[in-house]
């Protein structure tokens, strides 16, 4: 079929393709904070990398507040911004705390020479425990018992340990947040036994170990 012939439903398909392909364009060339790029990120754990989303947003605006399970598609940057409001300190005070992490990739930049939202994700991977313990009651005795936990529980409890982390390091010391939080991605992401995310995930792991 000559160009001449081509009718008005592939007309409408090429325009169509046309306009995704401008906003593919326009997705690839974002930036978190404006700053850091999130393409070509790597994923090491292929059981978390489903739950572990890298956009260049950093603040939805609660538009996944009200679906289940529709966290898993919100920035692991504005999760972790989430997560380090959970304290008395920053309730409420989102910008206060989009600002923490910024200076904190900022921080981890300086130190490493890496992108740090690359960072951030291997850092959720390494602190994201594999076993936990529930408790069974036999009669009136109740009984732990090992279980493998689910991924997306790995993510949640991975930003929990290092918002913890950040907290215990920043509370009431001359330490910045910002400071502690770049201290706890750096330590996570290289594995460093010392850090408080990875001292709590491998705590939860040996006592599970002693459960089964």
């Amino acid at each position: 079929m000559s160009e001449s012939e081509a009718t008005p439903d592939d007309e409408t398909v090429d325009e169509a393709a046309a306009d995704e392909a401008d906003e593919e364009v326009v997705d690839d060339g974002a930036k978190l904070f404006g700053v850091w790029s999130v393409a070509e990120i790597e994923y090491n754990d292929p059981s978390t990398k489903r739950y572990i989303n890298v956009t260049p947003i950093a603040h939805t605006m609660g538009r996944h507040a009200a679906k289940q399970f529709e966290k898993s598609e919100i920035s692991i940057a504005e999760r972790l911004i989430n997560r380090l409001m959970q304290t008395e300190d920053n309730t409420g005070k989102k910008q206060q705390a989009a600002n923490i992490v910024k200076d904190a990739f900022e921080t981890v930049h300086e130190q490493t020479d890496e992108n740090p939202v690359q960072v951030l994700v291997t850092a959720v991977e390494n602190a994201a425990p594999r076993e936990e313990t529930v408790r069974l009651k036999y009669g009136g005795i109740s009984v732990p018992k090992a279980v493998d936990v689910a991924p997306q529980r790995r993510v949640d409890e991975a930003l929990k340990f290092i918002a913890q982390g950040t907290h215990n390091g920043s509370y009431k010391s001359p330490t910045d947040a910002s400071e502690a939080l770049a201290h706890q991605l750096i330590g996570a992401a290289d594995y460093d036994v010392e850090s408080y995310s990875i001292t709590q995930k491998e705590e939860r792991e040996r006592v599970a170990a002693a459960a089964r």
